[in-house]
């Protein structure tokens, strides 16, 4: 994300709450994909995890950057 990105966000996501949301998930499982990128070993499931948390990351960015794409247009 860029700057005017993250400006955006910090500027519409105390009013909108879809936005706030998405931002909060994707913060969360930013941390739970590091945590699990970070150990030197992962079991068969911890791989599963990771995996199932990359995507739903990715499927929260996107939405994410649609509003924020849409939010650009307006302003």
């Amino acid at each position: 994300m860029d700057q005017h990105e993250l400006e955006l966000l910090n500027k519409y996501a105390a009013t909108d709450p879809e936005l706030k949301s998405l931002w909060e998930d994707h913060v969360l499982y930013e941390k739970q994909v590091d945590k699990l990128e970070g150990k030197a070993f992962r079991t068969p499931t911890e791989e599963q995890t990771l995996k199932q948390l990359k995507k739903q990351k990715l499927e929260g960015k996107t939405q994410l950057m649609a509003i924020l794409d849409r939010l650009k247009k307006q302003g």
